[in-house]
């Protein structure tokens, strides 16, 4: 999404700036009536063109949206995770089986209608959870998340 968020800023702001050259470039040959003053005008215009072509069928927004949702979805799912620790003392083993088969098959759904990563967004997300070791927790973050009477330190 963040990817995604970024190349849809950059696209907008080169289109603004293309077609602020291209404009500027038409108004100037009717004042400046030179042949390279058309040409560069012509040119500009033309790159504008091509990438408003482009992008025609690229809906970024969407996609930033569909990331979104599925985030928010995701996160959903983990507080029904943890939900399911704090009841585990209440609840038989069957419920506890059943609460789990139904979190695993939401996640399934959300997974399969998400919109797929990249191989530049993969290996983004692996360098963080290996090497900056995001989404690792310490066991005071832990306890911080579970249920009291589940947590190591009381």
């Amino acid at each position: 999404m963040n990817i995604l968020t970024n190349r849809q800023k950059h696209v907008k702001t080169a289109q603004i700036i293309i077609s602020a050259l291209s404009s500027g470039g038409i108004i100037s040959t009717i004042f400046y009536n030179q042949l390279i003053v058309k040409w560069i005008s012509a040119a500009i215009s033309t790159l504008l063109l091509g990438i408003n072509l482009y992008f025609k069928n690229f809906d970024l927004s969407d996609e930033i949206k569909k990331h979104r949702i599925t985030a928010d979805e995701l996160w959903y799912i983990r507080e029904d995770y943890v939900s399911l620790l704090t009841d585990f003392e209440t609840m038989t083993d069957k419920e506890i089986i059943t609460k789990r088969k139904d979190l695993q098959n939401r996640t399934y759904t959300v997974y399969r209608n998400s919109p797929k990563t990249n191989s530049k967004s993969y290996k983004q997300a692996q360098q963080a959870l290996k090497y900056d070791e995001e989404q690792f927790f310490s066991v005071e973050e832990i306890d911080r998340i579970l249920p009291e009477h589940l947590r190591e330190k009381q």
